[in-house]
């Protein structure tokens, strides 16, 4: 044992500043506990103020614009607002009105009475404000114009094969069909409108809605499913077939809203309802392509059709560039911080443990590995039922994200210690928690760091998708750019995320060098292996 006396001593020797390191190695929680200082969202200057009415819209731009007029007027109400824009999907926007995380948002009777309401007696006006009534909505009548859904092709593929209804489409099964991801498995979608038209096709893809429209100019798609208030449709040459079988019902544009909001702000909902009967559908789908095709802001595009329908005028301030970049560079910071703080925190010891009880050391790498295989949206939208919408989901799913980079990194440097340094610490008579402290995370330091690198690297790109949950950051622009086909807007995000990705991965590098003694930065034999485990 003598010889294994000698190594630990010139080991001992060499790290012999271990109460320093020690406190070192806090380095990086430090780094992810001074961005976590701004872990909680920034908004406009308009809604920092205490109680402001929280709008929500879908994911697609009429929506978008109609609750920026919902903004506009409650501002002119004289009540603070705030939009959290481009939430997501319909199931999404109602569980954040029932939660009170939103206040109202632009709806489709259709939608209503077929997708949320679907299973209830909802038929008529009446049933439709009692079932509403009873979980504490209410709703507005009609904005004034419908906006169903509708199957169209382009015009050269409609003359080419003759086809002017849906029925049409039975005689063509090799078409291939292109839908929107929440129209495949909505009630009121493509599984009810196969079953009712005896539709063959099996060609049948789900992206975006978006995105079809230059799936179909590219030649991707035959046949896709439209808003009939879209301005693509023009700019496309696209038909819209007819429905002969009178599938898609009538989809009037209305607003919902929480009942408590009559009492909380009685002015607000009647600047909301004086839009009832005002907008009619080629106003709406003006305002559409101004946006769409012409890249007017949503928000000038609100403005303008407060102006044309109610005759009001409101001024319009944008934010600049920069204040956005900061604004949208706080958010994700704070993301980032937040989720990496508790990861550190949880997965090192967890790493620990793994190496010390082999057997639960199995259990715990084999539950962080399998979220990690989760996908990022599917997990956000799981933790809504829970946590709602926005920053605390967003934070809880980047912590579990971020846990098996650290838990690998930390059970494979301290497995990879020799089994000589741990046999002369036994000799000197280091009790297991000295032994931990003063020699096996000092050896291990350059690893675990390693993987809170890989975490922070991870979870800055991860942070993007949460913009569909309403937390921010630079999803925000990735996320409109897409929607608007604008490269420059999705630039904007895409760039930031990607240099904060290296900055934190240049920090944590120079962590290492601080945190580690020059001695044992040098790489072991074994440090391929343990990183390869990362």
């Amino acid at each position: 044992m003598s010889g294994a006396l000698i190594l630990p001593v010139d080991t001992l020797g060499r790290i012999r500043g271990a109460g320093q390191i020690w406190t070192g190695a806090l380095l990086a929680m430090l780094i992810a506990l001074v961005l976590a200082a701004w872990s909680v969202p920034t908004r406009a200057d308009a809604e920092t103020v205490p109680g402001p009415i929280a709008i929500g819209s879908k994911k697609f731009t009429e929506s978008v614009i109609l609750g920026e007029t919902l903004r506009l007027l409650t501002l002119e109400a004289g009540h603070p607002a705030r939009h959290r824009a481009e939430l997501g999907g319909t199931r999404l926007l109602w569980g954040a009105l029932l939660s009170g995380e939103i206040d109202v948002y632009p709806e489709y009777s259709g939608t209503l009475v077929r997708e949320i309401l679907s299973g209830q007696e909802a038929g008529t006006p009446e049933a439709m404000a009692a079932a509403l009534a009873a979980v504490g909505i209410r709703a507005t009548d009609s904005l004034g114009f419908q906006n169903t859904y509708a199957i169209a092709v382009p015009e050269t593929l409609a003359e080419q094969l003759d086809l002017r209804r849906i029925s049409d489409l039975r005689a063509h099964p090799d078409l291939r069909l292109g839908f929107s991801s929440e129209f495949l498995d909505r009630a009121d979608g493509w599984p009810g409108l196969r079953a009712r038209y005896r539709l063959p096709q099996e060609r049948v893809q789900g992206l975006d809605h978006d995105l079809v429209y230059r799936g179909l100019a590219a030649g991707h798609l035959d046949v896709t499913v439209v808003y009939t208030t879209d301005a693509e449709i023009a700019h496309y040459g696209l038909r819209m077939l007819a429905d002969d079988l009178g599938y898609f019902q009538d989809y009037q544009a209305i607003l919902l809203y929480r009942a408590e909001l009559e009492e909380r702000a009685p002015a607000v909902v009647a600047a909301f309802r004086a839009l009832e009967g005002r907008i009619d559908e080629p106003t709406m789908a003006r305002m559409n392509g101004a946006v769409k095709l012409a890249g007017v802001a949503e928000q000038a595009a609100a403005a303008e059709l407060l102006s044309e329908t109610l005759g009001l005028e409101v001024e319009v301030t944008h934010l600049g560039f920069w204040r956005q970049l900061g604004q949208r560079t706080l958010e994700h910071l704070g993301l980032v911080g937040a989720s990496l703080t508790a990861a550190i925190l949880i997965a090192v010891p967890l790493g620990v443990l793994a190496a010390r009880r082999p057997r639960l050391g199995q259990l715990i790498l084999g539950l962080t590995g399998v979220i990690q295989t989760i996908p990022s949206l599917a997990l956000f939208v799981f933790l809504i039922p829970w946590l709602g919408i926005g920053w605390l989901p967003t934070v809880v799913a980047l912590f579990l994200y971020s846990l098996l980079p650290i838990v690998r990194n930390t059970y494979a440097g301290l497995s990879d210690i020799p089994v000589p340094i741990r046999e002369s610490a036994d000799v000197l008579g280091l009790t297991p928690a000295a032994r931990l402290r003063r020699i096996e995370l000092p050896l291990a330091a350059n690893t675990i760091l390693a993987g809170i690198k890989t975490s922070a690297v991870l979870n800055v790109g991860t942070a993007t998708v949460a913009a569909l949950i309403g937390a921010g950051g630079y999803g925000q622009p990735i996320l409109t750019g897409i929607r608007l086909d604008d490269t420059a807007l999705i630039m904007q995000g895409a760039i930031p995320s990607a240099l904060l990705a290296l900055f934190l991965q240049g920090l944590f590098e120079l962590a290492e060098r601080w945190v580690v003694p020059r001695g044992l930065r040098l790489k072991p034999a074994g440090e391929s292996v343990s990183e390869s485990r990362a």
